[in-house]
């Protein structure tokens, strides 16, 4: 029997490279999508092989190019011959202050992190519901339900788009394929490593659990969604922030 086949969108870093590590560590084959990272994708893809005796390729696409999204997706098949597994992870921020947003950065970002998580659940989904089973898990955030920065507005507004589009695609893909987000509050990734100490300690102190999350905490619950355990769990939203307190 073939091992279980996920996609990962922006995987070479973060959140995505973790969530990789851990579905490698379950013997899944990984398909690592990444737009510029290319040698971090190259090294994660050579740790999982070396480690947990997998195979992975990386695929180069911007999830927002529907052309591209189509191209990856034929290339997993093609190559594994089935995606049992979706993770919708690719996102970017662009903060600044409210005066100083444009049009242009605002539709970059709603077409990374909601379009390209709608064009690459449409392309994959089809091929989930010909052989009616799969899970979609999105990574949506905090900032899509009540944790709103101003400075934010652009990827809060995307954010909250994902959480609906989730509900969305569930009901339209059932009963065969589960689909349901996670929405992280603050986590220690590249997006948060410019940001100031004193407002790090002051969120912090918004936290129960005092810190910011570390991505492995986040890619294990993303894991836990995909599968058996979570055979019941749909259309869900699942937080994971620590206990913020807004």
């Amino acid at each position: 029997m073939s091992n279980k086949v996920v996609l990962i969108t922006g995987a070479s870093s973060g959140i995505g490279a973790e969530v990789a590590k851990v579905f490698a560590s379950n013997d899944y084959n990984v398909v690592i999508n990444y737009n510029n990272s290319s040698d971090a994708a190259l090294k994660l893809k050579e740790e999982i092989e070396n480690k947990y005796h997998v195979t992975a390729i990386c695929i180069k696409c911007d999830v927002s190019n529907e052309l591209e999204v189509k191209s990856m997706v034929e290339k997993a098949i093609n190559t594994f011959g089935h995606i049992d597994v979706l993770i919708n992870n690719a996102g970017i921020a662009i903060d600044t202050t409210f005066e100083d947003k444009t049009v242009e950065n605002f539709r970059r970002i709603l077409d990374t992190n909601l379009i390209g998580t709608f064009i690459v659940s449409k392309y994959v989904g089809k091929y989930m519901l010909e052989n009616k089973s799969g899970a979609i898990i999105n990574v949506a955030s905090t900032n899509g339900i009540d944790t709103i920065y101003p400075e934010s507005l652009d990827y809060d507004a995307s954010k909250a788009g994902v959480i609906s589009l989730t509900k969305n695609l569930a009901l339209q893909y059932a009963p065969y394929i589960r689909v349901n987000a996670v929405a992280p509050g603050w986590v220690n990734t590249d997006m948060n490593k410019e940001l100031d100490k004193t407002f790090i300690d002051k969120e912090n102190e918004k936290i129960l659990l005092n810190r910011f999350a570390r991505p492995e905490e986040i890619a294990k619950v993303i894991y836990f969604l995909a599968t058996p355990d979570a055979s019941y769990i749909n259309s869900e939203v699942i937080r994971i922030d620590g206990g913020f307190k807004c």
